[in-house]
């Protein structure tokens, strides 16, 4: 039963099927430690089913087994333009949540053919109370690196995760260890100083946090340390020697939005709602609606935007929605320090906008 349960997910097109127990995770003391701590910023969602992510029969009660599968989303990616916006890896593809879903709903029917009449099960694709990368661990898909994502020494770091509890009893595989060593590089990589020690991660401070999932202002302490990155983060991710084993998966590759790999900040800022939708239907990107995306490209073009980015900051300056506009004056404000800082060595006949898009003097 495993072995067919194992062939059916590869044939939807996943690149990875293992399998584990359902019981307590051993990352579960360790979790409420950081919920405690409040390491989830404004993530409320997350306190508010922690007792279930820390038991899994608080989600599904008799369950025996955890049904772990795994998507690369590895592609080979160009030069980055440092006057484009930066969107993390996995958000340059259609949206992966429903990419997914499609494949482990007919995963979830076939388990339950297979297991008979009295089986239950439930599948989540990252949305449900599932601490999905210890039980991904545990059987055996990757291990948990030193910045709390899981490694897989098949496919490096660029992986989706999805899980099935059920109610059937299966074998469990083999977990698998640690290979980080003595390795650190994913800590000296983040920007912001995010990972507070090995295997511990204030989300409060990650970019990836501050440009998806935090709705409101982004602390100016952090602003220029996001550099031109638009939606998320990969820099520990991409400094993991894992990767040299990376591959393409078989799932996303027909999935990938070559539009998203350089987008165009000052094109980006031009966005109305309608566009907004238009422009990322079925991507990941949707969920920070337009007001957090153009939020992010503000201090994009506030840390590598040049004159050319004035007139568009200066009309986002009185956009409707104050996040906006709050981000687009702090933007204004750091281009005029960089030309005030050339000096004579600027061309002094350019002449930078002030927030209410007037021509002002250097």
């Amino acid at each position: 039963m495993k072995e067919q349960i194992r062939q059916r997910a590869l044939e939807l097109g996943f690149d990875d099927c293992r399998f584990t127990r359902a019981d307590v995770p051993a990352a579960a003391e360790e979790f409420r430690r950081w919920i405690a701590e409040k390491k989830y910023g404004e993530m409320a969602w997350i306190e508010k089913n922690a007792d279930k992510r820390a038991d899994p029969q608080k989600v599904l009660q008799q369950a025996r087994s955890t049904i772990c599968v795994a998507a690369s989303y590895f592609h080979e990616t160009a030069g980055q333009n440092k006057k484009s916006g930066i969107v993390a890896r996995y958000a340059r593809f259609d949206d992966y949540h429903d990419v997914l879903r499609e494949r482990l709903k007919s995963l979830a029917r076939f388990v339950g053919e297979t297991g008979g009449p009295d089986t239950r099960s439930l599948w989540y694709v990252d949305t449900g109370p599932v601490l999905e990368r210890d039980f991904a661990q545990r059987a055996g898909i990757g291990f948990i690196g030193k910045h709390t994502n899981l490694i897989s020494r098949k496919y490096g770091n660029w992986i989706f995760l999805a899980e099935i509890l059920t109610t059937l009893e299966l074998e469990p595989d083999a977990p698998e260890v640690n290979h980080c060593g003595k390795c650190a590089r994913c800590i000296a990589a983040c920007p912001t100083a995010a990972i507070t020690a090995p295997f511990q991660l204030d989300a409060r401070r990650c970019i990836s946090y501050l440009t998806i999932e935090l709705k409101g202002p982004i602390p100016e302490e952090f602003r220029r340390a996001i550099g031109n990155r638009i939606y998320g983060c990969d820099d520990c991710l991409a400094v993991c020697p894992w990767n040299k084993f990376a591959r393409e998966g078989h799932l996303m590759k027909s999935h990938e939005r070559a539009d998203l790999a350089q987008p165009d900040l000052i094109e980006l800022l031009s966005l109305d709602e309608q566009g907004f939708k238009a422009r990322f239907a079925r991507s990941p990107i949707l969920r920070t609606k337009r007001r957090g995306l153009l939020r992010n490209v503000c201090v994009a073009l506030g840390n590598v935007g040049d004159i050319s980015a004035l007139p568009a900051l200066g009309k986002a300056s009185h956009d409707s929605e104050p996040l906006i506009s709050e981000h687009a004056h702090w933007a204004i404000g750091r281009i005029n320090e960089r030309l005030q800082a050339q000096g004579s060595d600027a061309n002094l006949s350019s002449t930078p906008l002030n927030s209410g898009g007037q021509k002002t003097t250097i």
